[in-house]
């Protein structure tokens, strides 16, 4: 090999693992995925040159990544605290349930908005927290108690502004295949995680922008990753996820950041109980006509219940990755617009939005294995494999 090519490729080797060493001193302590996201990021970058048949092109990509992702982090600078006053949806249970606490504990002025303000989520938040914490009745479907929690919130506020509005509550659905799944569900799932959101939203957000605080809207990775039987829930966030990036750019204009949390698996109450899937599984059962219930089979469709056990199995029982990032979006003084705490969840997002359809739903049939299929689909089978 030519000294005229060993010098460049020395020297880029050499800027490369400097920069590299940078970027991950830089990364220590940052929120969530910031590292996975800097090293995708990196990655895709000397992936690219490696594609173009080039060691040394693959170096210089490499390094530039480094440097851009380098030049461009969010400072971790909080700003302080200072009694700031927060209003959390659907803090019943889950997210909201632990982050009510943990916002408290910080020294946050807390609102938590639950569906039952006498439940036992919301008892229990009245017990352990500290009296600057506040319960308020707040079905975010309905709009008398939406403009009842706003006069409450502003009476005790006194003229301060709001700071932070999370907009957490949330619902999932029965997981099944998207043809099955009632107009009844997709609707619900509307009403609660989209337009029960955009009504809590319009309805504060002049208090926000008397603070030129922030707007935090907890959306999921099933919102820009399609995740098989989740027509319902999924569509319902990727337009929470679409609203909450032009909000982000409408409301710039008045200092109030926005940001959307993305977050992957997690063990929260959000699935339901055994008795409210006996509920949703008739549900489904009863408003299917004969002829698809024959084509899917009922055994097929009575296995649903093991996907919501397979998402309870695979789910992280520690909710301190989604804490933290929302605790980050609320304080930093350069909050980031996009979070996705939880394993794999920025990987997820780098393969479906830089790789090619068919590499991602390969991808995801491998990694779901084999599945049992539809009663139809495994009569043509039987009759292919026997001809």
């Amino acid at each position: 090999m030519s000294p005229f090519f060993l010098e460049p490729a020395g020297l880029c080797l050499a800027v490369t693992a400097v920069l590299g060493v940078m970027l991950l001193c830089r990364l220590q302590g940052r929120p969530g995925q910031v590292g996975s996201r800097a090293v995708c990021v990196a990655g895709l970058g000397a992936g690219a040159g490696l594609l173009c048949g080039s060691l040394f092109w693959g170096l210089v990509l490499f390094s530039l990544s480094c440097f851009l992702i380098y030049a461009t982090l969010p400072g971790q600078e909080l700003l302080p605290v200072d009694h700031k006053a927060v209003l959390i949806t659907g803090s019943d249970s889950g997210f909201g349930h632990a982050l009510s606490k943990y916002l408290d504990q910080l020294g946050f002025t807390v609102f938590a908005g639950v569906l039952n303000e006498k439940g036992p989520g919301a008892e229990e938040l009245r017990r352990t927290c500290s009296e600057r914490l506040s319960v308020l009745q707040l079905d975010i479907t309905n709009p008398a108690q939406i403009k009842d929690a706003r006069s409450k919130l502003v009476e005790k506020l006194q003229g301060r502004g709001l700071w932070a509005l999370i907009n957490n509550a949330g619902v999932l659905g029965y997981p099944a295949d998207g043809e099955l799944i009632p107009m009844a569900d997709y609707k619900q799932c509307m009403a609660v995680n989209f337009f029960g959101t955009v009504e809590v939203t319009k309805a504060f957000l002049p208090l926000l922008r008397i603070s030129k605080g922030r707007l935090v809207n907890v959306s999921s990775m099933a919102g820009g990753v399609p995740m098989e039987k989740l027509a319902a829930y999924g569509s319902s966030k990727a337009a929470l996820t679409m609203f909450s990036a032009i909000m982000r750019q409408e409301l710039s204009k008045w200092g109030v950041k926005v940001s959307v949390i993305q977050p992957g698996g997690f063990q929260t109450k959000i699935g339901g109980s055994s008795e409210m899937w006996d509920k949703m599984e008739k549900n489904i059962l009863d408003n299917l006509s004969p002829d698809v219930v024959d084509d899917y089979g009922r055994d097929y469709i009575l296995a649903y219940r093991n996907v919501l056990r397979l998402i309870s199995s695979v789910s992280s029982p520690d909710l301190s990755p989604v804490l933290r990032d929302i605790q980050h979006a609320v304080s930093a003084k350069s909050p980031l617009p996009f979070y996705s705490p939880g394993k794999f969840s920025y990987l997820c997002f780098c393969i479906v939005s830089f790789f090619p359809t068919g590499v991602f739903d390969y991808l995801n049939k491998r990694m779901l294995g084999s599945r049992d299929l539809p009663r139809a689909v495994r009569v043509l089978h039987r009759k292919s494999n026997s001809t």
